[in-house]
């Protein structure tokens, strides 16, 4: 063999050693960045932390015209209007006065839900007298999880803009009742909500948003913009041409801080199924954190015939992914995982392929030496 041709096939082996390496190198870096340590993706990860409250928002849309819930739209489509089983007019009719009182409950991420993580809870707001004869008030009471206890657990849509409806942003967030036939100068009363039963302390009082100015401006936020009670004012005092008012009580789910499912959900969750391979010598605080896996797959306790709300429940766990658990390693394993799942295969799978092709190099040129000799 030629000097020339011995240059060549070093060069080939050369760049075969350099091909190889990168490749497994990629590999390498390609398990590192997709694994975590409990075999969980990096999307799943992100998903989980997106998804890490007490109970998943409901998306329910705005019923559009024709739809069964619809009802009309201001031929200057200054206001929207929903059907609401709890909407009622005063007999007798005294006046064009009109208004609503509601509760829009939020998650920890701020998004609208009806209360399945807080059963055998309810909020009371006391009403004034010139709406006692309304069947839903005096006091308004609204008890959880709405699905369990109303026909239409959310009805309206207070907050948000969009392009496509007048008011608010096309998704109903808030339980509300109604009422027409008050006097133009009547006046409206409300006390201060009071939150009672098994969950009250996982739910904030955030405020109250209140406004007695005719048409609803939906544009603002239910957390930022709402007061306490004493700057909201405990209502309003019709006065023509403004004869509609309205106001929100803003509550916020609080079972879940810093990350960790909260007392809430907890309970509801049978410590054999959390696939985590506890044993009962295990420390209550391995069991703690075996069980806050799984504590959000508790499903929606809305009845399947509450056709009407139920295409906006989210029932898929929110922490748990199909690779959590799988493997039945204890819950305390996961703390002392070094985070980098696969690298020692693939470094040692790395190491044994570059020593192949130097030994394969060394043995070429003794092939080599022995032919030139």
């Amino acid at each position: 063999m030629s000097t020339q041709e011995t240059r060549q096939t070093r060069g080939r082996i050369v760049l075969l050693v350099i091909g190889t390496t990168l490749t497994l190198a990629a590999l390498s870096a390609g398990v590192l960045f997709v694994g975590g340590p409990d075999g969980v993706t990096q999307d799943a990860a992100i998903g989980q932390s997106e998804q890490n409250v007490s109970e998943p928002a409901i998306e329910k849309p705005a019923p559009e015209p024709g739809d069964e819930w619809y009802e009309a739209t201001a031929a200057d489509e200054s206001w929207i209007s929903y059907i609401n089983p709890r909407d009622e007019y005063r007999s007798p009719y005294l006046g064009s006065g009109s208004g609503k009182i509601c509760v829009t409950l939020l998650n920890e991420a701020g998004d609208p839900v009806t209360g399945e993580s807080i059963p055998d809870t309810t909020v009371t707001i006391p009403t004034g007298e010139s709406i006692e004869w309304h069947s839903s008030a005096d006091p308004f009471v609204v008890e959880f999880p709405m699905a369990d206890h109303y026909e239409r657990p959310i009805d309206a849509d207070q907050f948000g803009t969009s392009d496509d409806v007048p008011q608010g942003d096309g998704y109903l967030d808030s339980h509300c009742i109604e009422w027409h036939g008050l006097p133009e100068d009547g006046e409206i009363e409300y006390g201060e909500a009071e939150i009672e039963g098994e969950h009250a302390d996982d739910i904030d009082l955030v405020g109250y948003v209140q406004q007695d100015d005719q048409a609803w401006d939906s544009a603002v936020d239910p957390l930022e913009d709402a007061v306490s009670y004493e700057e909201a004012g405990g209502g309003w005092t019709y006065s023509e041409p403004l004869s509609h008012g309205q106001v929100v009580v803003v509550l916020q789910l609080t079972g879940i801080e810093g990350g960790e499912t909260g007392e809430n959900e907890s309970d509801d969750v049978d410590p054999t199924d959390d696939g985590a391979g506890s044993s009962d010598d295990e420390s209550d605080d391995a069991d703690v954190q075996s069980d806050d896996r799984d504590d959000d797959t508790a499903p929606s306790n809305e009845s399947a015939s509450e056709s009407n709300e139920s295409s906006g429940e989210a029932s898929v766990p929110d922490n748990e992914t199909p690779e959590n658990g799988d493997d039945g390693s204890g819950a305390n394993e996961s703390d002392t995982d070094d985070g980098l799942p696969g690298f020692g295969l693939v470094g040692a799978m790395l190491a044994v392929a570059v020593l192949s092709v130097l030994l394969g190099i060394r043995r070429r040129r003794s092939q080599e030496t022995e032919f030139v000799g």
